[in-house]
């Protein structure tokens, strides 16, 4: 690879957390190379929730306004008792919501963001994209980093970050850690519009909450498509990954629910099937020119639907932390991680809260059900300030609170 005058960052994992990061440092004026081990660019799954905290990332990376054109704004966040269909909790995301924390929430196809993302990255001179490249040896010294691919490509860099999901090659070097098998089984699939229940067309995203399993729907695509999420505790012992799903399996898992929403569960003609995992959360992520983001920082599960507005805060204060820096990598990664390690272990911890809280059975679903009775929207504003109100520009305040300074 020919010599740059500027450093250059081998970033392994070109999914949405990857190419954000590829934007957030080519914009500093790095030179950045993007291995994807995939033979074509896209996005597996479905639908994705975007907090207000995703699209200040995404104003950030210059890319809000071309997801906010595919993005469907929702009017309300619900949950609603799968067992009696009752209505357990609604939180209002319209104008007040977005007085409060500056931005919108709002539904996307996983691949629109993806997409707007990938546009932009293809745009910039200083990103080169590399594709069916997918890492098998990886060497970290001092002086930099080099990356040898299956089919026999070696790249050297000044420095590289591990953007490459929950098994994260990266990740094994550097840290050497497995992941934890949740035993939590998500099936997720589009129906069209035309299929849906009219009752249950609704411009919000909702939980049907019920014991040991859930099923979440939300619109797609200006309403022509729903989401369809369902969630399960396997009653099998599970390994990481991703099949083809089975009707037959799910609708074993929700033989207790209500009619109304155990009736969408009839409605796709295919399903993927995830065995979902996360990690315990860690003090630091990496060493000298190398660190990690997004999933295979932080892996977590969806029960906030945090995920990739994690990434994307990620890859905006990385951007920050090299910037601040002045270009020394190694320095910058370290408050990186200072920066984000607290927050993103508090939404991984918080996830797997939110999860039991989700799938309460007996007693303890009826303490779920009046955990909300009464409140006000303000009072649950309150409850998730800490999560949506993030901003680029205290990015690194976290860094200095635990005694990091650049």
């Amino acid at each position: 690879m020919a010599a740059n005058s500027s450093p250059c960052v081998l970033l392994v994992g070109g999914g949405i957390g990857g190419m954000a990061a590829a934007l957030a440092l080519a914009r500093l004026g790095l030179s950045v190379e993007l291995l994807e081990q995939s033979a074509t660019i896209g996005e597996i799954g479905a639908g994705l929730q975007l907090g207000p905290n995703a699209f200040a990332a995404l104003d950030a990376l210059g890319v809000g306004e071309a997801v906010r054109s595919k993005a469907v704004f929702t009017e309300r966040l619900v949950m609603m008792d799968a067992v009696d269909c009752s209505e357990v909790a609604s939180v209002q995301v319209g104008e007040d919501f977005r007085a409060r924390f500056r931005n919108p929430y709002a539904v996307s196809h996983r691949a629109d963001l993806h997409g707007a993302i990938f546009d932009a990255v293809q745009q910039h001179p200083g990103i080169r994209f590399h594709t069916s490249a997918a890492v098998e040896q990886l060497e970290v010294g001092d002086e930099g980093v080099h990356a040898a691919t299956r089919d026999g490509r070696h790249f050297r860099a000044s420095a590289v970050v591990g953007c490459d999901g929950v098994k994260s090659v990266v990740r094994a070097k550097l840290l050497g850690d497995a992941p934890r098998v949740s035993g939590h089984v998500v099936y997720r699939a589009v129906v069209p519009a035309e299929r849906m229940p009219a009752d249950l067309r609704w411009n919000a995203p909702v939980v049907w909450a019920g014991p040991d399993c859930h099923l979440v729907h939300y619109p797609l695509r200006d309403g022509e498509q729903y989401n369809l999420v369902v969630t399960f505790h396997s009653r099998d012992k599970e390994e990481w990954g991703v099949t083809e799903g089975s009707q037959e399996e799910v609708l074993s898992y929700f033989e207790g629910i209500h009619a109304r929403p155990r009736q969408l569960l009839s409605l796709p003609t295919s399903w993927r099937r995830w065995s979902t995992a996360d990690r315990d959360p860690v003090a630091q992520w990496g060493r000298g020119p190398a660190t990690l983001l997004g999933d295979a920082a932080h892996p977590m599960m969806q029960y906030l639907a945090q995920g990739a507005c994690m990434a994307l805060e990620d890859a905006v204060t990385l951007g920050a932390a090299v910037e601040r820096c002045g270009g020394d990598l190694p320095r910058a990664f370290r408050l990186y991680e200072a920066a984000r390690v607290a927050r993103t272990a508090r939404v991984v911890l918080s996830v797997r809260e939110m999860g039991r809280i989700y799938h309460a059975k007996g007693v303890e679903r009826l303490v779920r059900n009046s955990l909300w009775t009464g409140r006000t929207q303000q009072r649950f504003y309150d409850a998730v300030e800490w999560l949506y109100a993030w901003r680029p520009e205290h990015c690194l305040d976290d860094a200095r609170a635990a005694g990091i300074e650049n």
